[in-house]
């Protein structure tokens, strides 16, 4: 198996195979991400994909059962490429029954409802989407995504980019996996940041939801922005307070939220809106030091 540069997954996907069928993101315009900068992005040739799959399968194929095609935004593949990988991952990996992969609002919207039904029919059956907030200024000073032409400063197009993506995917027979990003507001807008996500979690409808936690990373353009702004990243305590607010507020269906990301400083898990109170609860206990928090040392990205 062959990888080009650093490979990113999300935590839940620890055992799974990593198929890279892209390389880089295709939007990798996000202030505060890194990830992939030193990428310049491409879909992989399908002969190269194919091998990996094909010679994983190998190896791995009679206790593999779930496969994360990476990078940072495989959705933007061709439907041509999605159907020829995902028959080859079935055939490859007998016990296979999930296949995931990073999207974002915009790439889903660039899928029919006839395709995207069509991609869970043939496996795909997990969308990893973060918006990372929930409200419209923060989501535009993080760049996360082009606003249409000829809209206003007012026009709400990011959020509801999100809503539209989560509710389509629900729809098609896919779960999604929403991410939301402690912190990303500042100081400024933290609040407003916490309740927006909190309404965002709620219209998305997420079956997995997840918070993780700011890190204003070197060489990033949210450091330059700092630099040059005097951006202000929330304290300990002002994160929790946003957590809190997030998982207060937060009406999902039913979706299993977590915290276990290695930047956030309190690990926790459970369902919302079912265990919603417990959680805050918790968060409390941290707040009030009954509770230890996450060493510095112990973070990371």
């Amino acid at each position: 198996m062959r990888y080009s540069g650093q490979i990113y997954r999300p935590p839940s996907e620890a055992r799974s195979y990593i198929l890279q069928a892209t390389i880089g993101c295709s939007w990798n315009n996000c202030t505060y991400c890194v990830m992939y900068r030193e990428k310049e992005f491409r879909v992989r040739p399908l002969e190269q994909t194919l091998q990996d799959l094909q010679a994983a399968g190998e190896i791995y194929g009679h206790r593999t059962e779930k496969i994360f095609v990476a990078d940072g935004d495989a959705l933007c593949m061709e439907m041509s490429a999605w159907r020829t990988i995902l028959a080859t991952a079935q055939n490859a990996f007998p016990r296979l029954r999930q296949v995931s992969c990073y999207a974002t609002a915009e790439n889903v919207a660039e899928k029919t409802d006839d395709e995207l039904s069509e991609l869970k029919s043939l496996g795909l059956s997990v969308l990893y989407i973060g918006p990372e907030s929930g409200d419209e200024r923060v989501l535009r000073r993080i760049a996360k995504g082009a606003k249409p032409k000829g809209a206003s400063r007012e026009t709400p197009y990011l959020y509801d980019q999100h809503v539209a993506a989560g509710q389509r995917a629900r729809a098609a027979g896919m779960k999604v996996s929403a991410i939301f990003l402690l912190g990303v507001g500042g100081v400024a807008f933290s609040e407003a940041h916490a309740e927006a996500s909190a309404r965002l979690a709620t219209d998305m409808d997420p079956a997995y939801l997840a918070a993780l936690t700011l890190t204003v990373v070197d060489g990033s353009p949210l450091q330059k922005i700092q630099q040059r702004t005097g951006f202000e990243l929330p304290d300990q305590m002002g994160l929790l307070r946003e957590l809190r607010v997030f998982v207060d507020q937060a009406r999902p269906s039913d979706a299993l939220f977590r915290t276990n990301h290695a930047s956030n400083y309190l690990p926790i898990a459970g369902r919302l809106p079912k265990d919603g109170q417990r959680i805050v609860d918790t968060i409390d206990a941290a707040l009030d030091g009954r509770i230890p928090l996450r060493e510095e040392w112990m973070r990371g990205l």
